[in-house]
């Protein structure tokens, strides 16, 4: 049976939209997003806007939205056997309402792609679909904090991911 994503962690003025691929089973399991343990998501985040995993998750998600970032993932629903984004069966995958999301975060300046995953997905299922004035928006590819990308050490993840800090003071 398909896997069901979560609903978007966004305050209404999020600038800035972080998009992950479909929760895996970890995160199902618990209803968070990025709780599998050695995915590097909210390390980067606690460097970057204190909501580490040390903080409680509702606690976390309030000062992404005081950050005015949004998190939120390409896939509604998908098949996918197991945690790997290359195992996701594209066949199957029902994109979320992003037509609905740009109208509700007008704000939204910038789109990041947590993976080339999310990104191939967004830019293929998505994108074309959107306002011309949304397809428009810059796309950034960050490196995937998932622990099956292992090309790169935690460090140089965390230093492409701080990308995030020089977008939201532009």
């Amino acid at each position: 049976s398909p896997s069901r994503g979560f609903p978007p962690i966004a305050a209404a003025d999020a600038r800035l939209l972080i998009l992950g691929s479909l929760p895996g089973q970890e995160s199902l399991a618990r209803g968070q997003y990025y709780a599998q343990p050695q995915n590097a998501f909210w390390r980067i985040m606690g460097e970057l806007f204190g909501a580490g995993p040390n903080v409680p998750y509702a606690e976390r998600a309030e000062r992404l939205r005081g950050s005015r970032i949004a998190l939120w993932d390409v896939c509604k629903a998908a098949t996918r056997p197991g945690s790997l984004d290359s195992s996701i069966e594209f066949a199957t995958v029902v994109t979320n309402d992003f037509a609905r999301f740009f109208r509700d975060h007008a704000q939204i300046q910038h789109v990041c792609t947590n993976g080339a995953t999310a990104r191939q997905l967004y830019l293929r299922r998505v994108r074309p679909g959107l306002p011309a004035r949304i397809q428009a928006l810059p796309l950034h590819l960050l490196p995937s904090t998932s622990p099956a990308h292992a090309s790169l050490r935690y460090e140089q993840k965390l230093e492409r991911w701080r990308l995030l800090e020089q977008l939201l003071a532009q």
